[in-house]
C-alpha cells in the first residue's frame, strides 16, 4: 500500500481519502484545475462575442444566445447518462474520454458555415462536456477525506472560474484582433486541448471507486436519480441551481449587447475585460468553503444570494462605475452559493453521490440554458432594467421556495 504511506497512512489504517497538504491532493486539485479550464473555457467562449455572432449570422440577441444555450443544454440533458457510464467504467475514465471527445469537437465546430450544424454541434459538445461537469465533485468527494471535501470542492469551482474567464479573455481580443470570431473560438479550443493533456496526465486513479454490476446497474442508477428527485432537500438545492445560474448566465449574455451601444460604446477587448469579474467569483468559492466550517452552509448560501441581489441592482444603474461593481458582486454572491450547494449536494446523496451531482448540474444547467435564451426575449423587450428586473424576480421567488425547505430540513445539521 505504497500509495496509502504517501498519503500519511499506515498499511493497518483504512484509506480514507486524500487529506490537505498530501501529495495526492495536490495532484488532484491540479488535474481538476485543469479540467475546469478544458470544460468552461470551450463552453462558454461565446459569450464575450455574441454581439459578432449576431451580427454575422445575422440573428437577434435571443437566437445568439443559442450558441452558448446549446452547449449548455446538451451538458444538462447529458449529464445523468455519463454517471451511469462512470458508475461502469469508472469516474476517472469517464472523464478522459468526455474532455477529449469535447476538445476535438472544439476545434471543429467554428469552421462548420451552416447555423443549424453549429447549434448542433455546440450540442453535442456540451453532452461530451457533461462526462466532466456531471462528475467532477461526485470523484472529489469520493477520492478526498471527508474533512476537507467542502475545501476541495470550492478549490475545483475556482478552477472553473478560471475556466470560464480564461476562455471570455481569450475570445473577446483575439476576435477584435483578427475581426473572425471563428478563429477566436479556435484559439480557445487550442488551450483547452493543452489543459486536456494535463489533466489526462495528471489525474490520479480512482481509490474507492468499485464498479457496478452489469446486472442491474441501470435500475440502480433509476433508483438513486427517483431517491433524489423525492428528497425534498435536494430538490431544494436543484431549485437553487437552476435559479442561480439561470440569472448568473443571463447577466453574462446580455452584459456585452449593453456595453456596446450607447452610452458606453465599448470594444471587443473592453468587454472581454469585464469578465476579469470572474476573478472575484474565484476568491469567494475557495473562501465559502471555509466559512460553511465557521457559519454553516445555510448561512453562507444565503448570504451568497444577497450579495448576488444586490449586484443585479447595481448593473441597472446607468454609471458604468455602478454597472461594473454590479457585475463583481452578482459573480462573488453566485460562485459563494454555488460552490457551497454543490458541496452539500454531495454531501447529502450519500451512496448515490455520482447520481445527486449530476442532478444537480442538470438543474445548473438547464438554467443557464433556458433561462439565459430566454432573458434575451426580455432584453429585446425592454433593455436592461427589464432584463434586470427578471433576474431578480427569478433569484427571490426560488430562494424563498428552497432555503425555508433547507432549514427545516437538512440545514440544520449544517449551520
Amino acid at each position: 500500500m505504497s500509495g496509502a504511506l504517501s498519503d500519511g497512512s499506515s498499511d493497518d489504517e483504512v484509506w480514507r481519502g486524500h487529506r490537505r497538504g498530501t501529495a495526492g491532493f495536490t495532484r488532484m486539485l491540479i488535474a481538476m484545475f485543469c479540467a475546469g479550464v478544458a470544460t468552461f473555457a470551450q463552453l462558454y467562449s461565446p459569450q464575450p462575442v455574441l454581439p459578432s455572432i449576431s451580427a454575422d449570422l445575422g440573428v437577434d440577441a435571443a437566437s445568439g444566445a443559442l450558441m452558448v444555450s446549446a452547449g449548455t443544454l446538451g451538458l444538462a440533458l447529458f449529464a445523468l447518462p455519463w454517471t451511469y457510464v462512470a458508475d461502469r467504467w469508472g469516474k476517472v475514465p469517464a472523464m478522459i474520454t468526455a474532455v477529449c471527445a469535447a476538445t476535438l469537437l472544439g476545434l471543429i465546430i467554428p469552421w462548420i458555415p451552416q447555423y443549424g450544424l453549429l447549434l448542433g454541434l455546440r450540442f453535442l459538445q456540451g453532452a461530451a462536456l457533461a462526462g466532466m461537469a456531471g462528475v467532477a465533485v461526485a470523484y472529489i468527494t469520493e477520492e478526498t477525506h471527508a474533512l476537507h471535501a467542502g475545501l476541495a470542492t470550492g478549490l475545483y469551482v475556482s478552477g472553473t472560474t478560471i475556466g470560464g474567464l480564461s476562455g471570455r479573455l481569450i475570445a473577446g481580443p483575439l476576435t477584435q484582433l483578427t475581426g473572425d470570431w471563428r478563429m477566436a473560438l479556435t484559439g480557445v479550443s487550442v488551450v483547452g486541448a493543452g489543459a486536456a493533456v494535463a489533466f489526462v496526465v495528471l489525474v490520479p486513479r480512482a481509490r474507492r471507486f468499485s464498479p457496478a454490476p452489469a446486472q442491474g446497474a441501470l435500475r440502480q442508477t433509476v433508483d438513486r436519480i427517483a431517491g433524489h428527485l423525492r428528497n425534498p432537500a435536494m430538490l431544494s438545492l436543484f431549485l437553487l441551481a437552476f435559479i442561480l445560474m439561470g440569472a448568473f448566465v443571463t447577466v453574462y449574455n446580455y452584459v456585452s449587447y449593453k456595453l456596446e451601444a450607447p452610452p458606453y460604446l465599448l470594444s471587443q477587448t473592453a468587454i472581454a475585460l469585464i469578465f476579469l469579474a470572474y476573478l472575484s467569483g474565484t476568491f469567494t468559492s475557495t473562501a465559502a468553503g471555509r466559512l460553511v466550517a465557521r457559519w454553516g452552509a445555510m448561512r453562507v448560501t444565503t448570504l451568497g444570494i444577497a450579495v448576488m441581489l444586490l449586484g443585479l441592482g447595481l448593473t441597472v444603474l446607468q454609471p458604468f462605475g455602478w454597472v461594473l461593481t454590479g457585475i463583481v458582486l452578482l459573480t462573488m454572491g453566485f460562485f459563494a452559493a454555488h460552490s457551497v450547494a454543490s458541496g452539500w449536494t454531495g454531501q447529502l446523496a450519500g451512496a448515490a453521490r455520482a447520481q445527486g451531482t449530476a442532478l444537480y448540474n442538470v438543474f445548473y444547467y438547464l438554467g443557464s440554458a433556458l433561462v439565459g435564451w430566454l432573458g434575451g426575449f426580455f432584453y429585446e423587450a425592454g433593455g436592461w432594467p427589464l432584463t434586470g428586473a427578471f433576474c431578480a424576480v427569478l433569484v427571490v421567488a426560488g430562494s424563498a421556495v428552497a432555503l425555508p425547505v433547507l432549514r427545516r430540513g437538512s440545514g440544520e445539521r449544517h449551520s
